[in-house]
């Protein structure tokens, strides 16, 4: 089994949290404990998850800790929506994370194939 940190999906969930971190540091105030708490926890969540799947050295774990990583790729996607529609964000960004969470949610279904 090759390394995480060379797995595409890994290192783009490493860009996602970064930009993540990047853009919800221009948040309103009142949202630091809410949504820009929970966008930052989601994001860690996508390549930490997929890490922490490689560790167990099972493909049934690995399998386990892939679909918590897509499912928490798919919340942060809802949401930069939201955040987008409460002005927080501009309308570009949520699409460049879409495409980014696109790629993310491709690979960890292309892994899971594999894995079977």
């Amino acid at each position: 089994m090759k390394k995480f940190k060379n797995l595409n999906i890994w290192k783009e969930g490493i860009d996602i949290v970064t930009n993540v971190y990047k853009l919800t540091a221009h948040f309103p105030e009142e949202e630091k404990l809410g949504l820009v708490s929970q966008m930052r926890r989601c994001a860690l969540s996508i390549p930490s998850n997929i890490a922490e799947g490689y560790g167990r050295n099972s493909d049934s774990e690995l399998n386990r800790f892939l679909n918590i990583s897509r499912g928490s790729s798919y919340e942060l996607e809802t949401q930069f929506i939201i955040s987008n529609n409460l002005g927080y964000i501009s309308t570009k960004h949520p699409e460049e994370i879409s495409y980014q969470l696109d790629i993310i949610q491709g690979g960890i279904t292309n892994l899971q194939k594999k894995l079977k």
